[in-house]
């Protein structure tokens, strides 16, 4: 069984207080210890991201490790990737990261992970990655569209609730064939994909909601996703 589960924004890393999705995303491996690795490449391998992660993921049943590209610490990069339960992306500059993982070959071997049925995961650059482009943001600059790995069809679009322009800009990309037809996703909201199939829309949030944007008849046409709120 092939998994991915894209947030719009959320985990440990917007949520420190509320792991609602990092914990769904454990339960998904059905093991009591689940492998995880963080993937922070997004944020330049940032300290403070990857010790936040540690603080987080150290309170749940797991077994958490990380993979660095810019200090390394592994000799086989396939093996230990292909050994975890979940891959878990971290946010940041999606472009540089794709570019650094197709140096190093990781597009490929996350590839055959996924395959394989290790879970794939992330919030932001670790949503938009999955999809066939995305929307995304340079600091200070127009959002624009971006190639990935398109694991998944269509178009992705994190922080919709989150960010002003987010909504526009992703509106207008579809309306003018920019970027294909895709998920729009609030912050707290991940969309759970079961063999390349939307299987469920969860939250962390309760009002926050995903949605499916697409071109109608020269319109943009919203359609809300059922989303279940997983706190109490």
């Amino acid at each position: 069984m092939r998994q991915i589960i894209a947030m719009g924004g959320g985990g440990f890393s917007m949520e420190p207080e509320n792991l609602l999705l990092d914990t769904y995303i454990l339960a998904q491996t059905k093991k009591d210890l689940p492998r995880v690795c963080f993937v922070p490449t997004a944020s330049g391998d940032a300290t403070s991201y990857i010790e936040r992660y540690y603080n987080a993921f150290n309170t749940l049943p797991c077994k958490p490790s990380h993979l660095s590209l810019f200090e390394p610490e592994y000799t086989d990069l396939e093996r230990n990737i292909l050994e975890q339960d979940v891959i878990y992306v971290g946010g940041g500059n999606t472009r540089n990261m794709l570019v650094l993982w197709k140096e190093w070959g990781l597009d490929n071997v996350l590839k055959r992970a996924y395959e394989n049925g290790v879970i794939l995961a992330g919030l932001s650059a670790g949503s938009i990655c999955w999809f066939e482009e995305g929307l995304t943001d340079p600091l200070n600059a127009p959002l624009y569209k971006l190639d990935c790995l398109g694991f998944l069809k269509g178009s992705n679009c994190p922080h919709y609730d989150g960010e002003n322009k987010r909504k526009p800009a992703y509106h207008e990309s579809i309306l003018t064939g920019k970027l294909k037809d895709g998920y729009a996703v609030d912050d707290g909201v991940a969309l759970h994909f079961i063999n390349e199939t939307l299987s469920a829309s969860v939250s962390s949030r309760p009002r926050a909601k995903a949605y499916f944007v697409e071109k109608v008849e020269g319109e943009i046409r919203e359609t809300e996703l059922n989303t279940r709120y997983l706190g109490k």
